[in-house]
């Protein structure tokens, strides 16, 4: 059985964390994507960057709280943290989003 990596609690996710995060363009690539579907599979963000980086930027997102690591087998699987982050800073992820939305317009 494969073992999750650790995500912070409701109460451990701080803003400066999540503002850090999507300070990077490949992260916020990353989350666009995951906003169209519910889960993905990590290979599904090879064409942002290498799997060395991608497992690095992946990585940054678990632990600022925006995203759920999901591993079986081999493989990873992410998905948004969408209900925790509303509750816990409403409107946030949404506004993030969808600025960048229009910024990779």
């Amino acid at each position: 059985m494969s073992k999750t990596p650790p995500h912070p609690t409701l109460d451990q996710i701080q803003l400066s964390t999540i503002f850090e995060a999507v300070s990077d363009p490949i992260r916020r690539k990353i989350l666009l994507k995951l906003l169209e579907v519910e889960e993905a599979n990590c290979s599904a963000f090879l064409e942002y960057a290498s799997k060395t980086n991608l497992s690095y930027h992946i990585g940054k997102l678990r632990e600022a709280g925006l995203t759920k690591t999901r591993l079986e087998g081999t493989q990873k699987f992410l998905s948004l943290r969408n209900r925790d982050l509303e509750k816990k800073f409403p409107g946030l992820l949404r506004a993030i989003l969808e600025s960048s939305r229009k910024e990779n317009k």
